[in-house]
């Protein structure tokens, strides 16, 4: 683990490579999973403002869950996430023409109808946040719908913690990415970083 002021960062961040392949996963993470996407506080009343904004992007069957159950629930851990179709899509999800899934608040962000880009979980994933008393803990959610882009981090040489530079920054501040790039940087000067993939 490297530690950043009271963050305790996985080594995956600086020892994995990743840089997201669409083509290949098709946006699976917004489809899969045991639970939505879970949400900083303030997020799900951002979402419940926005949501005129956004519903012509989102699919029918989205946009019918979220108007019969809310833009959120709590999860069996307590956290409060997104509302799902059926128990498995999300139901901010939407479908380009290619058939990859895509998030509805993004894109209503990237054609100027919200400033709001889409929840910070979203943004950081594959990095899971996990708060307890005394720290914040950093981890890279391992997946096997991530292995393309782990293959194709590896071809381009981007670490992890460079590829969600961007989301980061947005979670916790430039000084503390600025932090985490210089220890990074040493990590891997000292000890070599790992180039498995498995």
């Amino acid at each position: 683990m490297l530690q950043i002021n009271d963050t305790l960062v996985s080594l995956d961040l600086v020892e994995r490579y990743f840089c997201c392949d669409l083509g290949a996963c098709k946006g699976q993470c917004c489809l899969d999973g045991d639970a939505g996407a879970p949400l900083a506080p303030g997020e799900a009343d951002i979402l419940r403002n926005i949501l005129e904004d956004i519903k012509p992007y989102l699919l029918p069957a989205g946009l019918r869950e979220i108007e019969e159950n809310g833009v959120s629930y709590i999860d069996c851990e307590g956290d409060e996430v997104t509302t799902l179709v059926e128990g498995g899509l999300c139901a901010f999800a939407t479908m380009d023409e290619n058939g990859t899934w895509l998030c509805a608040i993004e894109k209503a962000f990237r054609e100027g109808k919200t400033d709001f880009y889409k929840p910070v979980s979203c943004h950081l994933y594959p990095v899971r946040i996990k708060q307890y008393d005394s720290f914040t803990a950093v981890n890279l959610h391992r997946w096997r719908i991530c292995k393309a882009a782990e293959v194709l981090g590896r071809a381009k040489g981007i670490r992890a913690y460079e590829f969600l530079e961007g989301p980061l920054r947005r979670r916790f501040g430039d000084e503390w990415y600025e932090e985490l790039a210089l220890v990074c940087r040493e990590y891997i000067k000292q000890y070599g970083g790992n180039d498995a993939i498995d």
